[in-house]
Protein backbone atom coordinates (compact mmCIF):
# COMPACT_ATOMS: atom_id res chain seq x y z
CA UNK A 1 0.00 0.00 0.00
CA UNK A 2 1.10 3.42 -0.85
CA UNK A 3 2.18 6.20 1.38
CA UNK A 4 0.08 9.70 1.17
CA UNK A 5 1.00 12.63 -0.78
CA UNK A 6 -1.59 15.13 0.50
CA UNK A 7 1.35 16.86 2.72
CA UNK A 8 -1.32 16.51 5.82
CA UNK A 9 0.12 16.97 9.28
CA UNK A 10 -1.53 14.42 11.66
CA UNK A 11 -1.66 14.32 15.93
CA UNK A 12 -3.47 11.93 16.91
CA UNK A 13 -4.34 12.03 20.92
CA UNK A 14 -4.14 8.85 23.38
CA UNK A 15 -8.08 9.22 24.14
CA UNK A 16 -8.87 8.17 21.00
CA UNK A 17 -6.86 4.71 21.28
CA UNK A 18 -8.26 3.77 24.72
CA UNK A 19 -11.56 4.74 23.44
CA UNK A 20 -10.93 2.35 20.97
CA UNK A 21 -9.41 -0.51 22.70
CA UNK A 22 -12.13 -0.25 25.54
CA UNK A 23 -14.85 -0.43 22.87
CA UNK A 24 -12.98 -3.82 21.28
CA UNK A 25 -12.73 -5.11 24.69
CA UNK A 26 -16.70 -4.53 25.70
CA UNK A 27 -18.14 -5.76 22.86
CA UNK A 28 -15.34 -8.72 22.68
CA UNK A 29 -16.82 -9.92 26.14
CA UNK A 30 -19.91 -9.63 25.32
CA UNK A 31 -19.65 -11.73 22.31
CA UNK A 32 -17.53 -14.46 23.73
CA UNK A 33 -17.78 -16.61 26.67
CA UNK A 34 -15.50 -15.80 29.48
CA UNK A 35 -11.83 -17.87 28.71
CA UNK A 36 -11.33 -20.39 31.08
CA UNK A 37 -7.76 -20.68 33.36
CA UNK A 38 -4.83 -21.90 31.02
CA UNK A 39 -6.57 -20.74 27.94
CA UNK A 40 -3.97 -18.06 27.17
CA UNK A 41 -2.84 -20.31 24.07
CA UNK A 42 -5.89 -19.50 22.22
CA UNK A 43 -5.74 -15.50 22.95
CA UNK A 44 -4.30 -14.55 19.52
CA UNK A 45 -7.13 -16.90 17.57
CA UNK A 46 -9.91 -14.79 19.77
CA UNK A 47 -8.37 -11.88 19.22
CA UNK A 48 -8.88 -12.59 15.65
CA UNK A 49 -12.34 -14.03 15.99
CA UNK A 50 -13.49 -11.09 17.56
CA UNK A 51 -16.21 -8.99 16.31
CA UNK A 52 -14.76 -5.72 14.47
CA UNK A 53 -16.28 -2.01 15.73
CA UNK A 54 -16.61 1.26 14.60
CA UNK A 55 -16.87 4.50 15.50
CA UNK A 56 -16.22 8.28 13.96
CA UNK A 57 -13.22 9.92 15.41
CA UNK A 58 -13.69 14.11 15.96
CA UNK A 59 -11.44 16.95 16.23
CA UNK A 60 -10.23 19.99 14.58
CA UNK A 61 -8.29 20.90 11.11
CA UNK A 62 -6.16 24.26 10.95
CA UNK A 63 -4.56 24.61 7.99
CA UNK A 64 -2.67 21.34 6.80
CA UNK A 65 -2.88 20.34 10.30
CA UNK A 66 -5.24 17.61 11.76
CA UNK A 67 -5.79 17.12 14.96
CA UNK A 68 -7.65 14.45 16.56
CA UNK A 69 -8.83 14.47 20.19
CA UNK A 70 -11.51 12.04 20.90
CA UNK A 71 -14.02 9.53 19.03
CA UNK A 72 -17.66 7.95 19.69
CA UNK A 73 -18.66 5.14 18.83
CA UNK A 74 -21.38 3.55 15.87
CA UNK A 75 -23.78 0.79 15.12
CA UNK A 76 -23.12 -1.44 11.89
CA UNK A 77 -24.87 -3.63 9.92
CA UNK A 78 -22.69 -6.55 9.06
CA UNK A 79 -25.16 -7.43 6.62
CA UNK A 80 -25.75 -4.35 4.14
CA UNK A 81 -21.92 -3.43 5.29
CA UNK A 82 -23.56 0.02 6.34
CA UNK A 83 -23.14 2.22 9.72
CA UNK A 84 -26.90 3.55 11.24
CA UNK A 85 -26.90 7.45 9.94
CA UNK A 86 -29.86 8.50 12.25
CA UNK A 87 -27.29 7.11 15.06
CA UNK A 88 -24.47 9.17 13.50
CA UNK A 89 -26.73 11.85 13.35
CA UNK A 90 -27.99 11.94 16.48
CA UNK A 91 -24.34 11.29 18.21
CA UNK A 92 -23.44 14.07 16.13
CA UNK A 93 -25.61 16.38 17.41
CA UNK A 94 -24.80 15.57 20.83
CA UNK A 95 -21.14 16.32 20.05
CA UNK A 96 -21.58 19.21 18.87
CA UNK A 97 -23.17 20.83 22.10
CA UNK A 98 -20.63 19.80 24.05
CA UNK A 99 -17.87 20.55 21.60
CA UNK A 100 -19.19 23.00 19.65
CA UNK A 101 -15.46 23.50 17.56
CA UNK A 102 -14.90 19.95 16.80
CA UNK A 103 -15.99 18.36 13.95
CA UNK A 104 -16.25 14.70 12.39
CA UNK A 105 -12.94 14.02 10.73
CA UNK A 106 -13.47 10.48 10.01
CA UNK A 107 -14.08 6.78 11.20
CA UNK A 108 -12.01 4.26 13.20
CA UNK A 109 -12.10 0.39 13.30
CA UNK A 110 -10.13 -2.50 14.25
CA UNK A 111 -8.87 -5.12 12.27
CA UNK A 112 -5.30 -6.29 11.27
CA UNK A 113 -5.79 -4.09 7.42
CA UNK A 114 -8.33 -2.08 5.85
CA UNK A 115 -10.81 -4.35 3.85
CA UNK A 116 -12.45 -3.79 0.75
CA UNK A 117 -16.09 -3.33 2.66
CA UNK A 118 -14.41 -0.63 4.29
CA UNK A 119 -14.40 1.80 1.24
CA UNK A 120 -18.17 1.64 1.49
CA UNK A 121 -18.47 3.19 4.83
CA UNK A 122 -15.98 5.49 3.82
CA UNK A 123 -17.78 6.88 0.89
CA UNK A 124 -20.83 6.92 2.78
CA UNK A 125 -19.31 9.90 5.11
CA UNK A 126 -17.84 11.83 2.34
CA UNK A 127 -21.07 13.49 2.65
CA UNK A 128 -20.06 14.92 6.24
CA UNK A 129 -16.62 15.04 5.44
CA UNK A 130 -15.42 15.33 1.84
CA UNK A 131 -11.93 14.03 2.32
CA UNK A 132 -12.29 11.93 5.98
CA UNK A 133 -9.63 9.81 7.70
CA UNK A 134 -9.61 6.21 8.80
CA UNK A 135 -8.18 4.97 11.80
CA UNK A 136 -7.57 1.34 12.27
CA UNK A 137 -6.13 -0.31 15.51
CA UNK A 138 -4.91 -3.70 14.72
CA UNK A 139 -6.22 -6.09 18.41
CA UNK A 140 -4.11 -9.00 17.90
CA UNK A 141 -1.33 -8.49 19.82
CA UNK A 142 2.17 -9.02 18.65
CA UNK A 143 5.16 -8.67 21.26
CA UNK A 144 7.97 -8.01 18.79
CA UNK A 145 6.36 -4.82 17.68
CA UNK A 146 7.09 -1.43 19.01
CA UNK A 147 5.47 0.83 17.40
CA UNK A 148 1.91 1.60 18.11
CA UNK A 149 -0.38 -0.93 16.05
CA UNK A 150 -2.53 2.55 14.70
CA UNK A 151 -2.43 3.31 11.47
CA UNK A 152 -3.91 6.38 9.80
CA UNK A 153 -5.59 5.88 6.13
CA UNK A 154 -6.50 8.63 4.10
CA UNK A 155 -8.23 8.23 0.42
CA UNK A 156 -6.42 8.90 -2.72
CA UNK A 157 -8.18 8.64 -6.72
CA UNK A 158 -5.85 6.25 -8.80
CA UNK A 159 -6.65 5.76 -12.02
CA UNK A 160 -6.15 1.94 -12.70
CA UNK A 161 -6.95 0.42 -15.91
CA UNK A 162 -8.21 4.14 -17.35
CA UNK A 163 -11.02 3.75 -14.07
CA UNK A 164 -10.36 6.13 -11.62
CA UNK A 165 -10.69 4.47 -8.36
CA UNK A 166 -10.65 5.13 -4.40
CA UNK A 167 -7.90 3.74 -2.75
CA UNK A 168 -6.60 3.64 1.09
CA UNK A 169 -3.56 5.03 1.47
CA UNK A 170 -1.24 5.12 4.83
CA UNK A 171 -0.49 8.69 6.58
CA UNK A 172 2.19 9.36 8.77
CA UNK A 173 1.31 10.44 12.52
CA UNK A 174 2.24 12.01 15.70
CA UNK A 175 1.46 11.27 19.40
CA UNK A 176 -0.30 14.76 20.72
CA UNK A 177 -0.66 15.14 24.47
CA UNK A 178 -2.07 17.51 27.16
CA UNK A 179 -1.66 16.80 30.60
CA UNK A 180 -5.25 15.95 31.69
CA UNK A 181 -4.35 12.68 28.82
CA UNK A 182 -0.82 12.30 30.26
CA UNK A 183 -2.40 12.01 34.19
CA UNK A 184 -5.07 9.50 32.75
CA UNK A 185 -2.78 7.19 30.92
CA UNK A 186 -0.17 7.08 33.77
CA UNK A 187 -3.26 6.09 35.84
CA UNK A 188 -4.59 3.54 33.71
CA UNK A 189 -0.94 2.04 33.51
CA UNK A 190 -1.00 1.64 37.30
CA UNK A 191 -4.23 0.48 37.92
CA UNK A 192 -4.02 -3.11 40.38
CA UNK A 193 -4.91 -6.30 37.97
CA UNK A 194 -8.24 -7.08 38.28
CA UNK A 195 -6.34 -11.06 39.29
CA UNK A 196 -5.63 -9.45 42.64
CA UNK A 197 -1.82 -9.16 41.92
CA UNK A 198 0.57 -8.26 44.34
CA UNK A 199 2.44 -4.79 44.82
CA UNK A 200 5.77 -6.56 43.77
CA UNK A 201 3.99 -8.21 40.45
CA UNK A 202 2.59 -4.21 40.00
CA UNK A 203 5.87 -2.85 40.79
CA UNK A 204 7.96 -5.13 38.24
CA UNK A 205 5.63 -3.86 35.79
CA UNK A 206 6.26 -0.84 36.42
CA UNK A 207 10.01 -1.30 36.13
CA UNK A 208 9.66 -3.41 32.85
CA UNK A 209 7.78 -0.26 31.39
CA UNK A 210 10.28 2.17 32.52
CA UNK A 211 13.36 -0.77 30.85
CA UNK A 212 11.09 -0.55 27.85
CA UNK A 213 11.10 3.32 27.71
CA UNK A 214 14.89 3.71 28.09
CA UNK A 215 15.75 0.95 26.16
CA UNK A 216 13.82 2.79 22.98
CA UNK A 217 15.17 5.80 23.99
CA UNK A 218 18.64 4.37 23.97
CA UNK A 219 17.79 2.59 20.35
CA UNK A 220 16.59 5.92 18.75
CA UNK A 221 19.69 7.96 20.07
CA UNK A 222 21.90 5.48 18.34
CA UNK A 223 20.30 5.87 15.23
CA UNK A 224 20.74 9.58 15.62
CA UNK A 225 24.36 9.11 16.21
CA UNK A 226 24.56 6.77 13.26
CA UNK A 227 22.73 9.49 10.74
CA UNK A 228 25.17 12.15 12.23
CA UNK A 229 28.09 10.50 11.90
CA UNK A 230 27.24 9.30 8.17
CA UNK A 231 26.57 13.04 7.44
CA UNK A 232 29.77 14.19 8.71
CA UNK A 233 31.41 11.37 6.57
CA UNK A 234 29.46 13.20 3.81
CA UNK A 235 28.30 9.63 3.02
CA UNK A 236 24.45 11.22 3.00
CA UNK A 237 23.43 14.91 2.26
CA UNK A 238 23.41 17.31 4.52
CA UNK A 239 20.30 18.43 6.09
CA UNK A 240 19.99 21.45 8.12
CA UNK A 241 16.70 21.56 9.90
CA UNK A 242 17.67 18.17 11.46
CA UNK A 243 20.51 19.74 12.52
CA UNK A 244 18.86 22.80 13.62
CA UNK A 245 16.63 20.24 15.95
CA UNK A 246 19.69 18.38 17.00
CA UNK A 247 21.27 21.50 18.30
CA UNK A 248 17.88 22.49 20.14
CA UNK A 249 17.67 19.64 21.90
CA UNK A 250 21.48 19.31 23.04
CA UNK A 251 21.57 22.77 24.21
CA UNK A 252 19.04 21.72 27.10
CA UNK A 253 21.48 18.95 28.04
CA UNK A 254 24.09 21.42 29.74
CA UNK A 255 21.37 23.12 32.18
CA UNK A 256 21.71 19.57 34.28
CA UNK A 257 25.39 19.73 34.74
CA UNK A 258 25.12 22.93 36.71
CA UNK A 259 25.94 23.57 40.35
CA UNK A 260 22.45 23.87 41.76
CA UNK A 261 21.66 21.28 39.81
CA UNK A 262 23.78 18.89 41.75
CA UNK A 263 23.15 20.18 44.63
CA UNK A 264 19.68 19.71 44.75
CA UNK A 265 20.28 16.12 43.29
CA UNK A 266 22.72 15.22 45.94
CA UNK A 267 20.53 15.89 48.71
CA UNK A 268 17.23 14.14 46.95
CA UNK A 269 19.39 11.51 46.93
CA UNK A 270 20.92 11.33 50.35
CA UNK A 271 17.42 11.54 51.60
CA UNK A 272 16.41 9.03 49.86
CA UNK A 273 18.98 6.86 51.10
CA UNK A 274 18.50 7.79 54.61
CA UNK A 275 14.93 6.86 54.13
CA UNK A 276 15.94 3.71 53.01
CA UNK A 277 17.92 2.53 56.15
CA UNK A 278 15.37 4.04 58.47
CA UNK A 279 12.63 1.81 56.75
CA UNK A 280 15.73 -1.10 56.35
CA UNK A 281 16.31 -0.38 60.80
CA UNK A 282 12.39 -0.10 61.78
CA UNK A 283 12.12 -3.79 59.86
CA UNK A 284 15.01 -5.29 61.73
CA UNK A 285 13.62 -3.57 65.11
CA UNK A 286 9.94 -5.21 64.09
CA UNK A 287 11.51 -8.74 63.19
CA UNK A 288 13.66 -9.05 66.07
CA UNK A 289 10.99 -8.23 68.49
CA UNK A 290 8.42 -10.80 66.80
CA UNK A 291 11.91 -13.20 67.02
CA UNK A 292 11.98 -12.62 71.14
CA UNK A 293 8.09 -13.06 71.58
CA UNK A 294 8.30 -16.66 69.89
CA UNK A 295 11.12 -18.07 71.94
CA UNK A 296 9.42 -16.46 75.22
CA UNK A 297 6.54 -18.20 74.34
CA UNK A 298 8.31 -21.42 73.34
CA UNK A 299 10.83 -21.88 75.82
CA UNK A 300 8.52 -20.21 78.86
CA UNK A 301 9.43 -21.84 81.94
CA UNK A 302 9.82 -21.26 85.49
CA UNK A 303 13.22 -21.37 86.74
CA UNK A 304 13.91 -20.65 90.46
CA UNK A 305 17.20 -18.50 90.70
CA UNK A 306 17.27 -16.96 93.86
CA UNK A 307 13.65 -16.78 94.17
CA UNK A 308 12.89 -15.18 90.79
CA UNK A 309 11.34 -16.05 87.17
CA UNK A 310 13.63 -15.55 84.79
CA UNK A 311 12.76 -15.00 80.93
CA UNK A 312 14.12 -13.85 77.95
CA UNK A 313 13.74 -10.03 77.39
Amino acid sequence: MTSSSSGLTFKLHPLVIVNISDHHTRVRSQSQPPVANGGDATSSSSNSLAPRVFGCVIGVQRGRTVEIFNSFELLYDSSSHSLDRSFLEKKQELYKKVFPNFYILGWYSTGADAEDSDMQIHKALMDINESPVYVLLNTVINHAQKDLPVTIFESEMHVIDGIPQLRFVRSSYTIETVEAERISVDHVAHLKPSDGGSAATQLAAHLTGIHSAIKMLNSRIRVLHHYLNAMQKGEIPCENSLLRQVSSLLRRLPAIESEKFQDDFLMEYNDTLLISYLAMFTDCSSTMNDVVDKINIAYERHTRRGGRTTAFI
